[in-house]
């Protein structure tokens, strides 16, 4: 493999004819039409900038780059002395690399760079004049919170970087650049506290990051399995995603580790634990008390999302002798005038439940809000009122739906869970619920990374680090 890398930047080297080169670059980026090529000549020595249309500011490359060369260029030069200027005696970006071969130059160009070719200097040199439009950092649209930051990550992964570092100045804040992607390299920034984050940790992401198999990376999801290290049968996910620059940072200063993906405004954390999924960032602006009072209702909210239709079904069905007999007799007379039973009832619900949450979030906004009206008022009271469904059901699902929107980080284990918890309850009611109880605990307790178990501090148990469960009483996020 390095034989045939060596190869072909061989092949691809810059020879210092000017017209041949340019030819060489159309030809290995394939002719595209967004290559800018300008050519001139200056003190009688010809040269050209090479651009990518659309990823490099002409104004900036014109007013940092190309006038400051004019004015300094003396009236006969020659290809090595403007060679010279223009690599190391003039000053003219911060950003700026000397390029030997044209691979790394098309790198370079589809990164924002302005590459300046000469003609006779086997050699050319790349200035970072970053243009491209990009999403400005607006507020986090899928993790809101009411006295915390209101700055979200965007798009553009120097941004997201510079988010991080301006809320923490300190140089032990590391950032390592790598590519993931055989056919077009994406840029990731691995970031991580040196002294505070495990080396194994920062060395194995780092490896699984660059043995990543993928062709390109659109997502922050496309990467999430290889740092899982391709273990699907989880349940759980030991990589949580952001697009807090705060909770990133808190969770760097806990010794863990942030993955940042140019193209994608969520940042990858690993690991992560399962009881993080109940912290917010406003439980630090908040009294111990108070906080342990909201940790323990989305706990509850949690245990309503997945477990209490599946025990409805079971209690209704195999243990009647859990209800008051007021409460039997209105569930009998509810259930009398529905054609299917109980457990086809609470599917039959559970899945439109889920087609309606699928199609508001498909959907633009003002459909996504007709679609909620229509489902929650049209279809579930045509339902009650034409026997399909009874009352009940109906509070119940209601219920279910809304603690499923407290720990919108669950979203996928909570439908997944919910349906096999409806099955084993109609199936085998609590037996059903003890069996899969204990093999989703098993499968949490056994998932890992790094040597941090997921359901740390609980299991193992840490004395001193459950408090964490319930309060933050050290201060930071979570």
């Amino acid at each position: 493999m390095d034989k045939k890398k060596r190869d072909r930047d061989a092949g691809a080297a810059i020879t210092g004819r000017l017209p041949e080169d340019l030819g060489r670059l159309s030809v290995l980026l394939g002719g595209t039409a967004d290559l800018n090529a300008s050519r001139g000549f200056l003190g009688g020595v010809g040269w050209a900038a090479a651009t990518i249309e659309g990823m490099a500011s002409t104004q900036l490359l014109s007013e940092a780059v190309l006038r400051p060369i004019c004015a300094m260029a003396s009236g006969e030069e020659t290809s090595a002395g403007l060679f010279s200027l223009i690599s190391e005696r003039a000053v003219l970006t911060t950003d700026r690399k000397t390029v030997r071969d044209l691979n790394e130059a098309a790198e370079l160009m589809f990164a924002g760079f302005a590459v300046i070719f000469v003609d006779g200097a086997a050699g050319a040199v790349a200035f970072g004049v970053q243009g491209y439009d990009k999403k400005a950092v607006t507020e986090p649209s899928s993790e809101h919170n009411v006295m915390g930051s209101q700055e979200g990550f965007c798009e553009a992964l120097r941004t997201n970087i510079s988010l991080v570092r301006r809320r923490m100045k300190t140089p032990q804040l590391r950032f390592e650049s790598l590519k993931v992607g055989k056919s077009a390299g994406t840029d990731v920034a691995l970031a991580y506290l040196f002294g505070r984050a495990d080396k194994r940790l920062v060395s194995g992401l780092r490896k699984r990051i660059e043995e990543a198999d993928v062709d390109t990376l659109l997502a922050s999801g496309a990467l999430r399995p290889y740092l899982e290290g391709g273990r699907d049968v989880r349940l759980f996910s030991e990589v949580s995603a952001t697009e807090r620059p705060d909770v990133v940072c808190a969770r760097l200063l806990e010794g863990k580790a942030a993955v940042l993906i140019d193209g994608t405004p969520f940042a990858l954390i690993c690991p992560s634990m399962f009881f993080e999924n109940f912290a917010t960032v406003d439980d630090a602006c908040s009294k111990p008390y108070f906080t342990a009072l909201m940790r323990i209702v989305r706990l509850i909210a949690f245990f309503f999302a997945v477990v209490f239709p599946g025990m409805y079904v079971a209690v209704a069905n195999y243990h009647p002798e859990v209800l008051t007999l007021k409460l039997l007799l209105n569930l009998t007379a509810s259930e009398r005038s529905t054609p299917y039973s109980l457990f086809v009832e609470m599917l039959i619900i559970t899945l439109l439940l889920e087609l309606m949450k699928e199609a508001s979030v498909r959907m633009p906004k003002a459909v996504g809000s007709a679609i909620s009206i229509a489902g929650g008022l049209v279809i579930g009271d045509a339902a009650v009122k034409s026997g399909i469904i009874s009352s009940p059901l109906l509070i119940i699902v209601g219920l279910t739906a809304t603690a499923s929107f407290v720990i919108p980080s669950l979203a996928q284990q909570t439908s997944v869970l919910r349906l096999v918890y409806i099955i084993a309850g109609g199936a085998a009611g609590f037996f059903g619920i003890a069996v899969v109880s204990a093999m989703i605990m098993t499968n949490a307790a056994s998932s890992g990374e790094f040597g941090l178990p997921y359901t740390s501090p609980l299991i193992p148990f840490k004395r001193k680090a459950a408090a964490d469960i319930l309060y933050e009483h050290k201060g930071g996020e979570g």
